[in-house]
């Protein structure tokens, strides 16, 4: 059963709004615990290609970003030179910031070494909350932090292992995105909803 707002629509955190494609994200895949490393990359690059823009920016892009990023294979991406480069570059579908597509390109090479290092990047990166969902019961939107210690851990880690636009708010958008951090709202009914399908 969905908490409702007394008008038979469910409580949502107030930070989708009502656009559709925003809703969806939040009602399907927003603090959905993810394991599976080609997703977690994913969310790596579009969440690198977010930094000084809104997320629903980039959620309009997702598409034309899989298309452009051959489905977020990071083995292809790791592969790219000058000439994906600078199609990457005349692609209107994504954002065409030479910095990031670099960062995109360079961090695609980094996966594959933590992979090999750690067998996956989820075991690498779920160590940073030690392999359980962080579960937060905030109040108001207020209240939920841009950063947090353990988000300061994995930035300092992977900048050390030479990623590019991992800071501490770019790495907590990543693990709330991934279902590392429980970060719906009390009130939002996809706090429970989530803490369910944890439990079954």
């Amino acid at each position: 059963m969905k908490a409702g707002d007394g008008n038979g629509a469910p409580q949502r955190c107030g930070w989708c709004g009502d656009d559709p494609l925003y809703v969806n994200y939040h009602d399907t895949e927003w603090g959905v615990p993810v394991h599976d490393d080609r997703r977690l990359f994913e969310f790596l690059i579009l969440e690198g290609a977010q930094a000084g823009l809104s997320w629903i920016t980039i959620l309009r892009k997702r598409e034309n970003y899989r298309r452009a990023f051959d489905n977020f294979d990071a083995a292809k991406i790791a592969r790219y030179g000058r000439h994906q480069v600078a199609r990457l570059l005349g692609d209107a579908g994504i954002v065409r910031n030479r910095l990031k597509i670099e960062a995109a390109i360079n961090n695609a090479q980094r996966f594959l070494e933590v992979q090999a290092a750690f067998g996956s990047f989820d075991d690498y990166i779920w160590r940073f909350v030690d392999g359980q969902p962080i579960i937060n019961r905030w109040k108001s939107l207020k209240q939920v932090p841009a950063s947090t210690r353990e988000s300061d851990a994995l930035s300092e880690d992977l900048k050390a292992r030479g990623f590019k636009f991992v800071g501490s708010t770019i790495c907590y958008a990543h693990m709330q995105a991934t279902g590392m951090v429980n970060d719906h709202l009390a009130s939002c009914f996809r706090h429970a909803e989530i803490g369910r399908r944890m439990k079954s």
